[in-house]
Order: structure tokens, then sequence, then C-alpha cells
């Protein structure tokens, strides 16, 4: 619908401009997100000081291009222990963006996390997406 638009008078009714048109930015080829759930603690309940985490951030960055860190609501994990208890453990969890997912690179990379925060497994996680 036509739309008179300030200080035009009668004989500036026009329609609305356009909005321009969208031109994708991003080549339409799916991406990987892939999530670190992270320990907040270590096994004997103190928490791990942010020094720990610091080159992890930093190595991440460097080769993904960025990071996206949720730490300020700890997930807390619970599962079951074949010889006791339940288990829990609250964790942050880090995302990057990965066009493609090199195995070998994870593998390695998890071990390591594994025996710098003491722990019998690390979950990292990748799923497909889009951008949009």
């Amino acid at each position: 619908m036509p739309r008179v638009h300030q200080g035009a008078g009668v004989r500036g009714l026009r329609p609305a401009p356009r909005a321009p048109r969208t031109v994708a930015t991003h080549a339409e080829v799916p991406i990987h997100l892939v999530q670190l759930l992270l320990p907040v603690h270590d096994n004997h309940g103190q928490a791990f000081p942010p020094a720990t985490y610091a080159p992890l951030r930093n190595e991440l960055t460097e080769r993904f291009g960025g990071l996206t860190a949720y730490t300020r609501a700890p997930a807390h994990g619970l599962w079951a222990d074949e010889d006791g208890p339940p288990r829990h453990d609250d964790v942050v969890v880090w995302e990057v963006m990965a066009e493609s997912i090199d195995r070998a690179w994870w593998a390695r990379f998890r071990a390591g996390l594994e025996r710098r925060f003491a722990q019998d497994e690390i979950v990292i996680r990748a799923q497909e997406m889009e951008r949009l």
C-alpha cells in the first residue's frame, strides 16, 4: 500500500521503499557445531582456576576463528556408575563451528583434555547445521 513520506505532501504519494534483497554471505555448505562439555570442578570438588581454561580458549579461537562459552550457569550431569551410586558433575559448554571434522585432531585434543582435567572421559560432540 502506498505511504506518504514525511514532508512530501500529497504530490509525494509513492510506494514505500522496498527492503534490499538479502545476498547470502555464507556458502550453502553444511557446517558443524562442535560442543565440548568441560568440568567445572576437579575430582576433589575444587573449582578449576580460570588459568586452566585460558590456553584451551586461545587454541580453539585461533584454530576455528571464534568460540562461544556458556559458563554462567553450569549444566548438571548425572550418570549411572556400574559399581556404585550415580555420579554427577557440573560442566560448562563451549562451542566452535567447523567446516569439516578432523576426527584425528579431535581425538588427540580430547585425550589432552582428559589428562588436563583428570577425567575418564570428556564429551565432545558435533552436529551438522545450517547457518541462516
